[in-house]
């Protein structure tokens, strides 16, 4: 209800800020450094960024003007910058905001976060280590688990084409994380290539459906494989485009500088939406396909309270995110990589 409240007052329920262009990783296939993740500019390493009281206060009074039900922090590795999320991430729960962390874990989290309920530190793993710690050096299955000794974080796997080919690889997976006391819950996403890419990563069609049949059956053993089943039959039928994406038009997205919009969504770029496989976005299609009272479905609801916003919001002063809130002075840009 308070996300409908939101987006009819023609604000986005999400936001997703990229908040350092720096991370110590070179991952292969990492849609955040793709030279077109941000139209207009020659990539994220290009942009300048913020750090110190500036990082927080600039993100502070976007998250003011906005008032987002839900932040996620990426980058880069938003560890990058670990004193800035120490002093950030507090302010914004106290704004009774859920608060996503998404890291490579290449640096501990801060222990208070353990205690925060309203907070999600969501770790990204290649999958098992031969693969992992080849594609995420230097945050190895070794030094990740180092890390989060004593936290409570999510663990976050994008399948791809090399991991559905071995029988057994997801099983195998769960295996080794879920019994672990610092893992609260797992996710799956599938590879979202670009369109017209031809990327080894990239599932066939059967091989989604083999994936999607098998978390089926692996979340029933599995009880931290955090996959409703509603969602599952969206990955075999994503949205046709950016436009039919719920997750794409609730979510707003700022890169480094904090004022570029990354679009059409997160991917940024000319994501395949054909090819999907983000789980949020599949989350939310799944919830627009339920029909209320077993007769209309929740998507149209949407799309007519999202007409409702943008009317509402024309007759406002017309205003971006990151302008209108801050004082004027010169990005500090990061050192030099």
């Amino acid at each position: 209800m308070h996300a409908w409240g939101a987006i009819l007052d023609g604000r986005p329920p999400f936001l997703s800020l990229e908040v350092t262009r720096e991370c110590p990783l070179r991952c292969p296939g990492c849609y955040a450094y793709e030279p077109d993740h941000i139209a207009g500019t020659a990539g994220l390493r290009t942009l300048h960024d913020f750090r110190g009281d500036t990082l927080v206060t600039r993100a502070l009074a976007i998250i003011d003007e906005v008032r987002p039900l839900h932040v996620s922090l990426v980058g880069g590795d938003p560890l990058v910058r670990y004193r800035e999320m120490e002093a950030l991430v507090p302010q914004i729960l106290a704004r009774n905001i859920h608060v996503q962390l998404v890291t490579s874990a290449f640096r501990p989290p801060a222990a208070e976060w353990a205690k925060f309920e309203r907070m999600t530190i969501a770790v990204s793993i290649d999958g098992l280590p031969a693969e992992h710690d080849v594609r995420r050096a230097p945050a190895t299955y070794e030094r990740i688990l180092k890390n989060i000794a004593g936290s409570r974080v999510t663990i976050h796997s994008t399948i791809t084409s090399q991991m559905a080919a071995r029988p057994g690889y997801l099983e195998e997976f769960l295996a080794f994380w879920t019994p672990r006391p610092e893992i609260h819950r797992v996710w799956f996403s599938l590879f979202t290539p670009q369109r017209g890419a031809r990327d080894a990563e990239i599932l066939t069609l059967e091989q989604r459906r083999r994936v999607i049949a098998e978390i089926k059956d692996l979340r029933v053993r599995y009880p931290k494989l955090d996959m409703n089943p509603m969602l599952l039959p969206e990955f075999l039928r994503p949205p046709a485009s950016p436009a039919d994406c719920i997750f794409s038009q609730v979510t707003e997205t700022l890169s480094a500088d904090l004022k570029s919009r990354v679009t059409p969504c997160q991917f940024g770029g000319d994501p395949d939406c054909s090819q999907c496989g983000c789980i949020a976005s599949m989350g939310m299609a799944a919830i627009g396909h339920y029909k209320l009272g077993g007769l209309i479905p929740l998507g149209q609801i949407f799309n007519a309270s999202v007409k409702v916003g943008q009317w509402r919001k024309r007759f406002r002063r017309p205003s971006t995110p990151a302008a209108g809130v801050l004082p004027a002075e010169p990005a500090i840009e990061s050192s030099p990589e």
